[in-house]
């Protein structure tokens, strides 16, 4: 999925499945196994000065709860999502548009809107399915001060 989930604006708050979260901020779900998705993370939380992103592990309640509300599978490589502003997007666009938000450096994720929506998507496809050749991680077992206060469960 390339462009906004066609949801209602912050319509996970009437999904009965999905527990109640603060979601005055951007949120990022992800794979807490994967070693890319959890240097993702650490990312995120170094350049974020505003401190406003929460990381919130797809294998965690919340995140299994919004993968689902958004028609993804949370065990499948592929399922990242990004929240922001009650929209939601997953794949290459929610990476991209993370970066936006970030701003600075980050914004250098953007530049993959120069591929083609298919070849993105197909290169962030690859990249999933083989995440864990990067390695595996706990992302949530001993996180730096930074990113622990961002952690959602």
């Amino acid at each position: 999925m390339a462009r906004p989930i066609e949801r209602d604006a912050y319509s996970w708050r009437k999904d009965p499945d999905v527990p109640e979260f603060d979601d005055a901020g951007p949120i990022a779900v992800m794979d807490g196994d994967c070693a890319l998705c959890a240097t993702g993370a650490r990312t995120i939380a170094r350049l974020d000065r505003r401190e406003q992103f929460r990381i919130c592990t797809v294998q965690s309640p919340t995140g299994t709860a919004l993968a689902r509300h958004f028609g993804l599978a949370p065990d499948d490589p592929e399922t990242w999502l990004f929240l922001d502003n009650g929209q939601a997007w997953s794949g290459m666009e929610a990476i991209i548009r993370i970066g936006e938000r970030l701003g600075g450096l980050a914004r250098v994720a953007a530049a993959m809107r120069v591929l083609p929506r298919p070849a993105r998507e197909w290169l962030y496809r690859r990249i999933a399915r083989n995440r864990y050749r990067f390695g595996r991680t706990d992302m949530c077992a001993l996180p730096d001060a930074r990113l622990r206060k961002r952690l959602m469960t």
